[in-house]
């Protein structure tokens, strides 16, 4: 039986519709990073399934936009007879339609999909942007999984260490001093913070995909569907009117006549705007909820450290087990693989008290793989570990009180000496980062070049951002802050929570990250430095300690006792020995 192929079924529906092309994002209605398997449009048209991309289907081309982190997994998912792969920043999408597409041709999109910003970039091409009235996936996807409709549950204010109807009166009040009735709310996290509940419609990323309108008075009008409230209490959920999710667009059509509405143009649907624009005010600001929410309370602070320490526990009890396993393996002739390690892994952290789940899937990547530094093990590329390459170990935990996120790049046997110096260079970056006492009031792009420096003295990069901010029991990837050459205009200040995580990749040959997550506090009035957070050894059994300075090995030592002092109590008594060795002064085991 012949199958029409996904990009040819939607050629043929633009072709019916008068359309000359569509703007296919990876996206959903909330610009979430991670998506449910019912909003991967881009991935069951393309065969991409990475976090970040767009596609532009025209009648003749097929183009993929994917950034940095994602050049080798889009041609290796992609089919290059069908698709060319573009850099979503160095060729954005408007600066190739405006040089590549005859003047008014018809171009598609969902305005549900599609930002304000990303809107407007589209708009100042040649291009006609056509908003369409439905989407053509509701019809050509056979077998889409269904709608996320996933629990909601409540985030207890003695975990949240502030109140609802605190937070509310907070941003009530950023709303008078601006002059605007409402803010229009389309970020899941920022609801699930403001509202103190969480949510289960993404795995890892516990918040409710809703929507939701805080009027100055504080009072909030909370766009849900009922069958995910069956878990919420009565007296959380009574503090809010409740109404469908579809009400939304709406409902906001609705109140806008002689209304100003706040609407972040970052991240909220252009659908907003063409209900709102027509008859009220709009007020474009960053929702005030986003850099709130990044200054974390005292309460949030202390549940970090606490989850680090259970989380720190399972990284050991992992490691002393890899550590025992990998040579037994190899030795067997049947050596471990990415996806066996990273099962284990899991099976550690489920054994800690308070873990929920894990924060994003695990990157486990042997040798060649982790070259793609947000790549994820299946059974048809799944590598076994052995000796004298590397594994890169990239994962964390939603525990009750708080969010992680680690990476560590490990090696048995000997890497070839070039792998050493980039293994070296790595981690002397991370270390010229981690150590730095910078301004109050610093931005990340100011800071970004520290943990690049070693990698530059040889020539070399890596194409992603250093550093990125991690939710309360939120997301991974939290807003607004980010170390990266990209200007960043959020200074950082004591509260935050970072990481830091250089790396380099050299493809077809091998990958190295390491990553900590860090507190940002006060070192002296006006400074600020990095504690960490993270409580992980890190291998330095392949790194050429002749290039480190004294500094460096010194601030080794202080974090490994740290490290030692602070899980020994807390991991298994087989995991003791190891973690003992694996802490020891570089004088000594070295």
């Amino acid at each position: 039986m012949h199958t029409t192929s996904p990009l040819a079924a939607l050629r043929n529906r633009l072709r019916e519709n008068g359309l000359d092309g569509m703007i296919v994002p990876r996206a959903d209605a909330w610009q979430s990073e991670y998506c449910a398997p019912y909003d991967e449009k881009l991935a069951w048209l393309t065969g991409f399934d990475g976090s970040a991309g767009l596609a532009l289907i025209l009648q003749d081309r097929a183009l993929l936009f994917v950034d940095g982190r994602y050049q080798v997994q889009a041609r290796m998912q992609v089919n290059m007879d069908e698709f060319s792969i573009h850099h979503l920043h160095n060729e954005p999408l408007a600066q190739w339609l405006a040089t590549n597409v005859a003047p008014g041709a018809r171009i598609g999109f969902e305005a549900m999909l599609m930002t304000n910003v990303d809107y407007a970039q589209l708009s100042s091409t040649p291009c006609e942007p056509v908003a369409l009235d439905d989407s053509p996936f509701d019809t050509l996807w056979a077998g889409r999984p269904a709608a996320p409709a996933g629990v909601i549950r409540a985030m207890p204010d003695e975990i949240a260490g502030e109140s609802s109807a605190s937070k509310r009166q907070r941003v009530a009040t950023l709303l008078n001093d601006s002059q605007a009735d409402y803010l229009a709310l389309t970020l899941p996290d920022n609801i699930a913070w403001l509202l103190n509940v969480r949510g289960s419609d993404i795995p890892t990323s516990p918040v409710p995909l809703s929507f939701a309108l805080l009027g100055r008075d504080g009072a909030v009008e909370w766009f849900v569907n009922d069958d995910k409230l069956a878990d919420l209490p009565p007296s959380v959920a009574g503090q809010f009117t409740l109404s469908p999710q579809d009400a939304f667009i709406p409902r906001c059509k609705q109140l806008a006549k002689g209304k100003r509405i706040v609407v972040d143009p970052d991240s909220a649907p252009v659908a907003l705007r063409f209900a709102i624009e027509p008859q009220g005010d709009i007020l474009w600001l960053t929702d005030p909820i986003t850099l709130l929410k990044a200054g974390k309370n005292p309460v949030e602070l202390a549940g970090y450290r606490e989850c680090h320490h259970q989380d720190g526990a399972a990284w050991v009890n992992f490691l002393a087990w890899l550590s025992r396993e990998v040579p037994k393996r190899v030795a067997s002739g049947q050596p471990l693989t990415e996806l066996e390690v990273q099962a284990q892994q899991l099976a550690f952290r489920q054994q800690q008290p308070g873990f929920i789940e894990q924060s994003f899937a695990t990157i486990s990547a042997s040798s060649s793989n982790a070259a793609m530094c947000h790549y994820h093990s299946s059974e048809a590329s799944n590598k076994p570990i052995g000796h004298n390459h590397f594994y890169l170990n990239d994962s964390g935990g939603q525990y009750r009180n708080g969010t992680t996120d680690a990476t560590r790049t490990l090696a048995w046997g000997k890497v070839d000496p070039q792998q050493r110096l980039h293994y070296t260079a790595v981690l002397r970056g991370f270390l010229s980062l981690i150590t730095l006492q910078f301004p109050s009031g610093s931005y990340g792009h100011q800071l970004d070049a520290f943990a690049r420096r070693p990698l530059w003295e040889m020539g070399l990069d890596y194409d992603h951002g250093t550093g990125h901010g991690v939710g309360h029991q939120l997301l991974i990837h939290e807003n607004p802050h980010r170390i990266a050459k990209k200007v960043n205009s959020w200074p950082l200040a004591a509260g935050n929570i970072m990481t830091i995580e250089p790396g380099y990749y050299l493809g077809g040959s091998h990958g190295i990250r390491i990553e900590n997550q860090v507190e940002i506090v006060e070192s002296r009035p006006g400074f600020c430095r990095f504690a960490s957070l993270t409580l992980v050894p890190i291998d330095l059994s392949q790194v050429e300690l002749q290039l480190l300075t004294e500094q460096e090995k010194q601030w080794l030592d202080d974090y490994h006792q740290q490290v030692r002092d602070a899980l020994s109590p807390r991991v298994n008594s087989d995991a003791r020995p190891w973690l003992v060795e694996a802490t020891a002064p570089i004088r000594v085991s070295r």
